[in-house]
This record gives C-alpha cells, structure tokens and sequence, in this order.
C-alpha cells in the first residue's frame, strides 16, 4: 500500500469522528504486515478522560484481532494547518508494541510527513525496560 493510500484512508477517518467539544477531528489508518489495515477516529466523552485517540483506537482494533509484532506504519491525521502530531499517551501506547513504527502525520491540506515512533519518543519505556 502506497503512503498516499493509507493517509487517504486516515482522511476518510476525519467524518466519522466524534468530537462535540473539542471539534478537532482527528483519523488514523494503521497498516500491518500482511496487508491488513485498521483505521480508527477519535471519540470523545463529557468525561474527558475517557475520550480516546483516532491512533489508540485503530491500535487496539489491530490488537484485539490479534495483530501485535506485525504494525508496519500508521497515517495520524487531522483536519488543521499544522500536522496532526500523536499525544503523548499514544506515543507510549503505540511504543509498547511497534517503537520501530512509521509514522505519516497530516494536515487539513492532505499534506504528510513521514518519520520514525523511535524520532518522537527516543528513549520511550516499553516491555524491554522490565527486563
């Protein structure tokens, strides 16, 4: 799958988010190994602690279909001017099981850039650091 088709997929995201506070909508698309995707948009909560990320929801789609040690990239978007970076509670989340994960993280205009989990959290706690 091209870069362009899976942000395509995380901006197909953007409609579906539930987010009647913050009006930020925010899409994910996250690609395995095997071709498989799971996408994902934010949904928020009138308690805001249990409002959970567009990337955070595909991740635990992805895991619960039993996809852990296979993520390969994953395309965060928003609907904003400027890119549409991961919180840090996703990082961390997205860190315990892919800290090699590709990241594509857009903006409004469908613009993208491209790096590494490991450029935006360099020395992130994961399973290792139990050992």
């Amino acid at each position: 799958m091209t870069d362009r088709a899976l942000a395509d997929l995380a901006y197909d995201m953007l409609s579906r988010s539930y987010v009647p506070y913050s009006k930020f909508p925010v899409g994910a698309a996250l690609l395995c190994a095997d071709g498989t995707v799971f996408t994902g948009c934010n949904v928020e909560n009138a308690a805001y602690g249990s409002t959970i990320c567009a990337e955070r929801t595909a991740l635990v789609k992805a895991v619960s279909e039993g996809h852990r040690d296979d993520l390969v990239k994953l395309a965060v978007v928003g609907d904003s001017t400027d890119y549409c970076w991961p919180c840090g509670a996703c990082r961390q989340m997205l860190y315990e099981f892919a800290p090699q994960l590709e990241l594509l993280v857009g903006r409004g205009d469908r613009e993208f850039t491209k790096l590494k989990l490991s450029d935006l959290l360099p020395h992130g706690f994961g399973p290792k650091a139990l050992t």
